[in-house]
């Protein structure tokens, strides 16, 4: 990842990003197992404020993580600190697309927690998009599941799930997983009907 000494203004926005978490008092139910490489998904996406809380936890855990940015961003004067941030630079219009630049990425990092909203934008139903179970799959790493209550001010982390190639099946473990973590959101039970939508492994 980042080879030389982290910006002075990277440090700042990663310690203001933690103070902001512990300031609004989150508590976090337990913490991830320790991997050198996993997708780490989070939801639900419902604020801005999601990514403050979310990084001010992985940090309390000791997670470095990694996202997936435009490569155009990755240019002066942001380079440097698009990369102390974590950012990944991936172009999209890559002819090798842009699943397979992922894990390309993926298998040249020693160690790597990618951090991948699955639901896409604040604006979703509810419904997840594959992309992050193909990125895990394609590079035989597993997903470990994150949740973020706003309303409650808790977080927590569920057991790894290592892609079984049926994304119907795993999905579905992720969505009850999600449900038993926060009975009452909405959005879970779209993720549920979602998996219920969904082909059986076999299925034309």
């Amino acid at each position: 990842m980042v080879q030389h000494k982290p910006t002075l203004l990277s440090r700042f926005v990663w310690w203001l990003l933690r103070h902001l978490y512990r300031w609004k008092g989150f508590t976090l139910e337990n913490h991830p197992p320790r991997l050198k490489k996993f997708i780490l998904v989070g939801a639900p996406h419902t604020s801005n404020w999601d990514f403050i809380y979310f990084a001010g936890a992985v940090q309390e855990v000791g997670i470095k993580p990694r996202f997936i940015g435009k490569h155009t961003l990755f240019k002066w004067p942001m380079e440097r600190f698009m990369l102390d941030m974590g950012g990944m630079p991936i172009n999209r219009a890559s002819p090798q697309g842009y699943v397979k630049s992922v894990i390309k990425a993926i298998e040249e990092s020693d160690e790597i927690a990618l951090v991948i909203a699955p639901e896409g934008t604040r604006s979703s139903d509810g419904r997840w998009k594959s992309g992050f179970y193909h990125i895990a799959s394609g590079a035989g790493i597993p997903i470990v599941p994150a949740w973020l209550d706003a309303e409650t001010g808790r977080a927590g982390f569920g057991e790894p799930i290592i892609p079984s190639r049926d994304f119907r099946e795993d999905l579905g473990h992720l969505a009850a997983f999600y449900q038993r973590a926060m009975p009452d959101c909405e959005r879970f039970e779209v993720l549920a009907a979602q998996v219920a939508e969904l082909p059986e492994k076999g299925d034309d």
